[in-house]
């Protein structure tokens, strides 16, 4: 399992970031297929609180308003799987500035992320679709 994980994290998070932004959803398939409003706030709290047990990534939350993080990842999934959603918050290269995140910083939220999915039993196409939405960031975020 834990090597899958590896293959999926690698596959996923390196051909994202080599590859153009994808597209925004055409419709709200993605949306629906998440369970909408309430399955991103499920996805989001099983996320955020793998992320709070994390060593390796949780004190870079550590002065975090952690309910409006939790309200700015519920619109920034909604919005861009195609829900009703706009996101509120910061571009992404703002919200990281100062941070000076590196790809292993990255990439263990991504790992999160995927247990987070596992967890609230999403369909690995949809965590396919899901993983594409982040792996177009990593620039933004990563070096910032």
């Amino acid at each position: 399992m834990k090597r899958l994980l590896s293959v999926m994290l690698a596959a996923i998070v390196g051909g994202c970031a080599s590859a153009p932004p994808s597209p925004a959803p055409p419709s709200d398939a993605l949306y629906r297929s998440l369970g909408g409003t309430p399955g991103i706030e499920r996805l989001v709290d099983a996320s955020l609180a793998r992320v709070h047990a994390d060593l390796r990534i949780n004190l870079f939350f550590e002065n975090t308003d952690l309910a409006d993080l939790r309200r700015l990842l519920i619109e920034q999934i909604c919005a861009a799987s195609g829900g009703p959603c706009v996101y509120t918050g910061r571009s992404m290269e703002e919200a990281h500035s100062g941070m000076n995140l590196i790809d292993e910083d990255f990439n263990a939220f991504v790992e999160d992320l995927v247990a987070a999915m596992n967890e609230v039993a999403l369909a690995a196409s949809t965590q396919e679709q899901v993983l594409g939405l982040f792996g177009p960031m990593k620039p933004e975020i990563v070096g910032q």
